[in-house]
């Protein structure tokens, strides 16, 4: 990922968070401490920068020392990394490192998921733009992480005439003549919901078509008609439990909205090791 990118995303949750009034009035600003970042529940790790970042937004010199790197598998228990840092920064990340990297961690997992799922097949895993406000690069970092692919990042990067932008212009060759009049090199995609408006995307070769909440057999059937001629993407309602079949029905994408709009963190947990009490 682009530091950029992953800096701006901590700076805003980092301005929504601090300063952090308790650890300031229990700890001395010199104490050093030790954390350790341990998962609670097997998944797929991502957005170990995000941590790290955070730590060094607030102490330069923080250290944090990785156990495993975005995208590998652990299990319950395995420590992921390590820092050192004050005491005072230590638990002012904590939150705000935990939120980043169990987010990206519940993507990272849900997307491994779908990918096994249709493993064997000729179906990749996509994503959509249902991401959270501000923290798309995030999500779709770690649906990279899982093993799925990244659809378009915002509204500039392709072309995708939806169905309101069918029935505003009139029909799909209307809306495609208008697109094409501009000269702009963005490959275009075109969403359909029957073989009527299949056949007529079919005829002014898109670069891709999207076949809008198809059943299994209306999708086979779309992958016997358009015969390889162009891409196939399958998108609406997909699960977990439908995802076999709609990839054995031939069609070469499935973009799954659920990997980003419906996260579930992965559990993950930051522990600071123990002083010894002072006595009397």
């Amino acid at each position: 990922m682009d530091p950029r990118e992953i800096e701006a995303i901590v700076r805003r949750a980092l301005d929504e968070d601090l300063p952090d009034i308790t650890s300031e009035s229990i700890f001395d600003p010199t104490e050093r401490g030790r954390a350790r970042f341990m998962v609670r529940q097997a998944g797929v790790i991502a957005g170990l920068a995000f941590a790290e970042a955070t730590l060094k937004a607030i102490e330069r010199g923080a250290s944090f020392e990785r156990r495993v790197d975005d995208g590998e598998s652990v299990e319950r228990g395995e420590v992921i990394a390590e820092a050192d840092a004050a005491a005072i920064t230590l638990l002012a990340a904590e939150r705000t490192a935990l939120n980043l990297m169990q987010r990206a961690s519940g993507i990272a997992t849900a997307t491994r998921r779908y990918v096994d799922a249709v493993r064997g097949t000729e179906a990749k895993i996509y994503d959509t733009r249902k991401t959270a406000p501000g923290l798309r690069a995030l999500d779709k970092y770690a649906v990279r992480c899982g093993g799925g692919e990244n659809h378009r990042i915002g509204l500039y990067d392709m072309f995708l005439v939806k169905n309101n932008h069918i029935d505003r212009a009139g029909s799909i060759s209307a809306a495609m003549e208008r697109i094409r009049r501009r000269g702009l090199p963005q490959k275009i995609m075109v969403e359909v919901r029957d073989r009527g408006e299949l056949d007529e995307a079919l005829a002014l070769k898109p670069d891709f078509i999207l076949l809008d909440n198809m059943s299994v057999e209306e999708m086979r059937a779309a992958v016997e008609r358009v015969a390889g001629k162009v891409p196939l993407e399958a998108s609406g309602g997909v699960t977990l439990e439908s995802v076999r079949a709609i990839a054995e029905t031939g069609v070469d994408r499935i973009s799954v909205g659920a990997l980003t709009h419906s996260v579930k963190a992965l559990d993950i947990s930051m522990r600071i090791e123990r002083v010894a009490p002072h006595l009397p």
